[in-house]
């Protein structure tokens, strides 16, 4: 099984917690920002000491909030393979609508060839409206309850942007008429003729893979229909399964036979302590943290406690309910263990990073992850 890491990305958070301020009211200024790359760049070299895959990265902007600081995640990644040996570096997730295509897939590009092959690509249709609209994509997918009326043309926008992307990386020369999107533009005169095709330069160095966040309807049928690889999380078993395996009966009705869990992905909160109340201790502040900043958002809907869109769980029900893997080295043995045997797991994400950890506590859970869980279940990290 390959074992990735997924960071948010915030800034260092000593008070972290219900007892902390709301999240809204929270502002950080740029020295934070600096402190929260300077982290992630030592847990990157941690990790690729350790043998992990990949380290993935979250794009978001303008949160002076501190929770996700890091608003290019192919400039960032580059970054942090030219000071680690073999991790590789990838983004969950673009947010495409904010992205002109052609900028997308040439940026990918370069930092593909630049790493020498070590990123991996990841795309999401954005959640946020502060920042799609900011930057011109016009709206945020519906996920948003502020923006859900405004879903469907995120939606085209992303689709587009998806086939320019996929197409100027596979054709030396191409061009594309949509909705949205006409590349070239139409008239352009170029020493004495008209511009009618263009040439991606560079291209990757081979073909890319193609990760997105996966959830039940039309965004689970697109990702199977179009063969990106699946990324599920923060949902119980029950609907892991339900997507997860949705996925692969897509996939069957477009000509792909997939193993039981080829080409998908499961994204899962990881924290771990020498005992059961260890682990609560150093992880609640964070957990709380964390949902109560994206409970606005209905990223916890899907628990079978939530009792409307914005519902906020306890550390309790995130346990109990197996939306996160957090407690002893026994409990998180069995949580991943279950999840190994249900879903039929080749790649997993690990997402260790709950707000208010230190450096050293976030070593510690790279290492108890590596070194004590990891080999329970039966697998060994490169270098572990």
């Amino acid at each position: 099984m390959r074992i990735d890491l997924h960071y948010y990305g915030g800034v260092p958070m000593t008070d972290a917690g219900n007892a902390g301020p709301v999240p809204t009211d929270r502002r950080y200024g740029n020295d934070a920002v600096i402190a929260g790359y300077r982290n992630l760049e030592h847990w990157a070299q941690t990790a690729d000491r350790l043998g992990y895959d990949t380290m993935w990265l979250t794009e978001h902007h303008f949160q002076y909030e501190g929770y996700e600081v890091t608003p290019n995640l192919i400039q960032f990644g580059q970054h942090l393979t030219s000071i680690t040996t073999r991790l590789k570096s990838g983004q969950a997730f673009n947010v495409v609508p904010q992205w002109h295509p052609l900028r997308l897939a040439e940026d990918y590009a370069t930092a593909d060839i630049l790493s020498r092959g070590r990123m991996r690509f990841g795309v999401g249709r954005g959640t946020v409206p502060r920042e799609a609209q900011t930057l011109g994509a016009v709206i945020a997918s519906g996920d948003n309850a502020m923006s859900a009326e405004l879903d469907q043309v995120n939606r085209e926008l992303f689709e587009e942007s998806m086939e320019v992307i996929k197409l100027a990386w596979a054709q030396e020369r191409f061009s594309y008429s949509g909705k949205h999107f006409t590349f070239p533009p139409p008239g352009i005169p170029d020493r004495g003729a008209t511009v009618t095709e263009l040439t991606l330069v560079p291209r990757p160095l081979g073909p890319v893979e193609v990760y997105q966040p996966m959830s039940p309807g039309k965004t689970l049928e697109y990702v199977a229909r179009v063969g990106h690889k699946g990324v599920i999380a923060l949902a119980p078993p029950a609907l892991i399964k339900q997507v997860w395996d949705g996925y692969g009966e897509i996939a069957e009705q477009h000509g792909r036979t997939l193993r039981p869990g080829q080409d998908r992905t499961l994204n899962i909160h990881t924290h771990v302590g020498r005992t059961r109340e260890d682990a609560f201790r150093t992880a609640r502040d964070g957990h709380d943290e964390f949902c109560r900043f994206l409970a606005p958002y209905g990223r916890f809907k899907t628990y079978a406690a939530a009792d409307g869109f914005a519902f906020q769980p306890t550390l309790e029900q995130s346990v109990s309910e197996q939306v996160m893997a957090i407690g002893s080295i026994d409990d998180v043995v069995d949580t991943l263990g279950t999840y190994r045997d249900l879903l039929g797991l080749e790649e997993v994400m690990l997402f260790p990073d709950l707000p208010g950890l230190t450096r050293e506590q976030m070593d510690e859970q790279l290492h108890l992850i590596a070194e004590e869980v990891l080999p329970r279940l039966g697998i060994r990290l490169p270098a572990a």
